[in-house]
């Protein structure tokens, strides 16, 4: 892909007497979103959202081992630098890349130190070990190393390297916005990128007409019992054990992946398409949530059902889990809403109307924003909507892991269609991709959880909240510390990181795509 270098200030044009009066970085105040007419208490302040992005950042930074610039995993309240997970991944690479560009372009750090932190870590991906064929990446590093991690911190069990397709694909994304972004980190960005091959991960061959993408590959040792199979979609290279598991289904952090195979071209148009956006309404397809709406339309030679699941009194195109990074975390650097106007514009924003509605009217449980994040109880566990997912299993709300079901029309009865819900767990960076759609109230729920629970430490918003027992997971995951500054410079920066990774090459090539379509959403 080619794409001209974005000026730094060009970003964030124009200032405002109250936000420069505060001390506020140039732009910022101005380019705080104010909400729509209606749309819920609390007018976005501009210096708490500040305080908000500094303290977040301040928990990356402590993440981050100084002498190899890889960012832990997670780590917890106390941001002590011997308390790192002691891993790390190419996601949680690519978040702190386009964290500093955010911290940059909000005035928390200079530009010398913007391009000092990308050009280490970018050194330092260049020296990693990885599938050179594709340029990949293995999905854990020492982060102290840079070594690929074949046993696992702490219980010391046996980790098969894998190259994961999404978690190159996040890394993808952050290598394209620096070099879009950051001048003197652009051409180690740009060479890192240019080597990766999106159609390794791409099967022509899927179960699904336009072919799919691969969860990932092995290109050594496979764990006992994988499901795989050899080949080596490139001809380059000796072949691979790919995972016979692929991603399927639209509203999926995934596509990013299929985003950066489209726009680079390695990757066919129509593959877009062959996702699914629900699963067939037929009574033999009636094992998953809900029964969809829709009709089927034919885009690029491909068939797509184009169905909804009814929700509240909207129609609403759901994702596996129904979680909110499924729905949004794409949406932070492709503006899907202004390209695809007749689908991602009218989904996004009834997503987050009803996690909202789910949080606050359905489940009562005060507080909203469910996504995978870490259990309060301890672990990591996947969080979401029920009733906004595919999965039959679900994605749930609560700890008691309540389930909805509405049935599936005649064909399944309904069993637990009125839910009494538990103790519903919520993690800010939900409630930051808000932002973009529900400005007002995401900014209330955030201010919320700030006031009223010991949610918040010196590295910003702790993980996760139960809303009920108040319990907090104290700790701090280097993705979604990402998620959280992304949504943070999208808001307070006009758009930043759409600005630095929408050139005008990746327009070209993804916004007629996305402009055919046209989802089943909407409101009954």
């Amino acid at each position: 892909m080619t794409g001209s270098t974005i000026p730094r200030r060009t970003l964030l044009a124009g200032t405002l007497a109250a936000g420069a009066a505060a001390g506020l970085p140039a732009g910022i105040a101005s380019a705080v979103p104010a909400g729509r007419p209606g749309a819920g208490s609390g007018t976005p302040d501009p210096r708490r959202m500040l305080g908000w992005a500094k303290a977040t950042w301040r928990s990356l930074v402590a993440m981050t081992d100084p002498g190899t610039g890889l960012p832990a995993d997670n780590i917890p309240a106390s941001l002590a630098a011997a308390d790192r997970s002691g891993y790390t991944s190419p996601t949680n690479i690519g978040g702190y890349l386009w964290s500093a560009v955010v911290a940059r372009e909000l005035g928390l750090i200079s530009s010398g130190e913007c391009t000092r932190r990308c050009r280490q870590t970018l050194e330092t991906v260049a020296r990693l070990r990885h599938h050179e064929p594709s340029g990949m990446f293995y999905n854990w590093y020492d982060e102290a190393t840079g070594e690929v991690i074949t046993t696992w911190p702490g219980d010391g069990s046996r980790v098969y390297p894998f190259l994961s397709s999404v978690d190159n694909g996040w890394l993808g994304t952050a290598l394209w916005v620096v070099r879009n972004a950051v001048p003197g980190a652009r051409k180690l960005a740009d060479r890192l990128f240019s080597a990766m091959r999106w159609d390794m991960f791409y099967n022509p061959d899927a179960p699904r007409p336009g072919g799919l993408m691969h969860g990932g590959f092995y290109d050594g040792e496979t764990p006992p019992g994988a499901s795989v199979f050899q080949g080596n979609h490139i001809g380059v290279g000796p072949d691979v054990w790919y995972t016979n598991h692929h991603y399927d289904t639209t509203v999926s952090e995934t596509r990013i992946t299929s985003y950066l195979g489209i726009a680079t071209g390695q990757v066919p148009r129509h593959h877009y398409f062959a996702m699914w956006r629900t699963f067939p309404a037929s009574c033999d397809w009636s094992w998953h949530e809900s029964q969809p709406v829709g009709e089927t339309r034919t885009y690029l030679g491909l068939d797509v059902y184009e169905g909804a699941y009814r929700y509240r009194g909207m129609r609403i195109v759901p994702g596996w889990g129904g979680s909110m990074f499924e729905e949004l975390m794409p949406d932070v650097f492709v503006p899907e809403a202004s390209w695809a106007p007749r689908s991602w514009r009218i989904n996004h924003p009834l997503h987050v109307r009803a996690q909202r509605e789910h949080g606050l009217d359905e489940a009562g449980y005060g507080i909203w924003g469910f996504s995978p994040s870490s259990n309060p109880e301890g672990g990591y566990r996947e969080y979401g909507v029920d009733a906004l997912g595919l999965n039959p299993e679900g994605y749930f709300s609560d700890q008691e892991r309540t389930n909805y079901d509405a049935g599936f029309g005649d064909c399944r009865p309904a069993t637990n269609p009125n839910p009494d819900f538990g103790d519903g767990v919520v993690t800010p960076h939900a409630a930051f991709l808000a932002l973009a759609y529900e400005p007002r109230q995401a900014y209330a729920n955030l201010v919320r959880l700030q006031r009223d629970y010991e949610g918040y430490g010196d590295g910003g918003f702790f993980d996760a909240i139960a809303a009920r027992s108040g319990t907090v997971a104290r700790r701090y995951l280097s993705l979604d510390q990402a998620m959280v500054m992304g949504a943070l410079g999208n808001a307070m920066g006009r758009d930043l990181l759409r600005r630095a990774f929408a050139t005008a090459t990746v327009e070209r090539r993804l916004r007629p795509l996305l402009a055919m379509e046209r989802f089943g959403a909407g409101l009954d």
